[in-house]
């Protein structure tokens, strides 16, 4: 899979989202074709560039209501999820911008006895690799949150607390608003 120097994300919508099972399939191999619906919402998604260059070429009809400079949001890595996903970075910040989030660090992948959900299903979401295997993320809504986290979670990895005190974002209310 190639890197993609486009890492804008589009919010769109779909007269009919079943357009969408139905279109996905017939995309090109080599595209990881994803749209996420935008938490809170009936009928908004997020896409990467990737996928609604791949919907132009056929032929989806939707309507774009807005995009998000991606490298605005942030994405944590453990060494796991970095090697399998780093060809999948715009479709992890899809999926953390559709919980409309503007950070996320990878807690582990589905299984793993020591991960910690203590802070409520609401925080957290999961991406699968090609590779096969589901990786657990941890949402942040804010940077302070971000921060507080790692502090209190993670006090002794300063890589990650330079993560979340360097997030691009303060808070979701700096995301583009979409209607």
């Amino acid at each position: 899979m190639k890197r993609r120097l486009n890492h804008r994300l589009y919010y769109f919508t779909v007269e009919d989202e079943s357009l969408l099972a139905e279109a996905f399939p017939r995309i090109e191999d080599d595209i990881y074709a994803i749209a996420y619906k935008v938490k809170g919402t009936e009928d908004v998604f997020v896409t990467t560039a990737e996928t609604k260059e791949a919907m132009d070429r056929y032929d989806v009809p939707y309507n774009c209501l807005a995009e998000e400079d991606g490298s605005q949001i942030g994405i944590h890595h453990n060494a796991l999820s970095r090697e399998e996903l780093a060809d999948f970075e715009d479709a992890i910040k899809a999926l953390t911008l559709a919980c409309r989030a503007v950070g996320a660090t990878c807690i582990g992948v589905n299984g793993d006895a020591k991960i910690d959900l203590s802070d409520g299903v609401e925080h957290f979401s999961y991406f699968t690799a090609p590779a096969g295997h589901t990786f657990l993320w941890r949402l942040f809504g804010a940077r302070k949150e971000a921060i507080d986290y790692f502090k209190k979670r993670h006090p002794e990895d300063q890589e990650a607390l330079e993560w979340a005190e360097g997030l691009a974002l303060t808070s979701a209310e700096e995301l583009k608003s979409y209607h």
